[in-house]
């Protein structure tokens, strides 16, 4: 075989290994736990949901954009999935966040990349990096209660970079 082909083929099977991670796992409903961790390994976090559901999920922040979730019924079999850092699932999640805990909000999103005070320590806001072609992160609000107080996109600040000459 001639290097040059040999070189095609090689860069050939990189491409399709590239398409296939990016597709994300091969899950399905009615897997058993077992399978789901055998194809994404253990979970980073575990909730108890009403009746007996239990969900799993697997962070990949602080500058991962995926997150995986799986709800696993008390049959041991799994009953929905989904990567949730999608903009879709994002901007569904806005319209009922208002008013949740944030052990409420750990279980929709999963554990921020970051979780910073706002002023004078009267609340927080906490952010996920998720899957745009724009540089935006995803943002929450949470009052000193620990409530949810709103949410929505704002510049990552990892791309906020000012390339402008200095005045001074």
């Amino acid at each position: 075989m001639k290097p040059v082909s040999r070189a095609v083929l090689v860069l050939a099977a990189a491409l399709l290994a590239a398409c296939a991670a990016f597709q994300g796992p091969q899950l399905a409903l009615g897997q058993t736990e077992a399978d789901v961790v055998a194809q994404l390994g253990p979970p980073s976090d575990r909730f108890a949901m009403p009746d007996g559901v239990q969900r799993l999920q697997w962070v990949t922040g602080p500058l991962g954009r995926q997150t995986w979730m799986v709800d696993i019924g008390p049959d041991g079999r799994s009953r929905w999935f989904a990567q949730v850092l999608t903009r879709a699932h994002l901007f569904e999640f806005a319209q009922r966040a208002q008013g949740m805990t944030i052990p409420q909000l750990l279980r929709e999103l999963g554990r921020p990349a970051e979780q910073r005070r706002n002023g004078w320590g009267s609340g927080q806001t906490w952010s996920w990096r998720y899957v745009t072609y724009d540089c935006l992160w995803w943002q929450v609000s949470i009052d000193k209660d620990g409530k949810v107080t709103g949410a929505g996109e704002g510049i990552d600040p990892l791309c906020d970079v000012d390339d402008r000459p200095s005045l001074l």
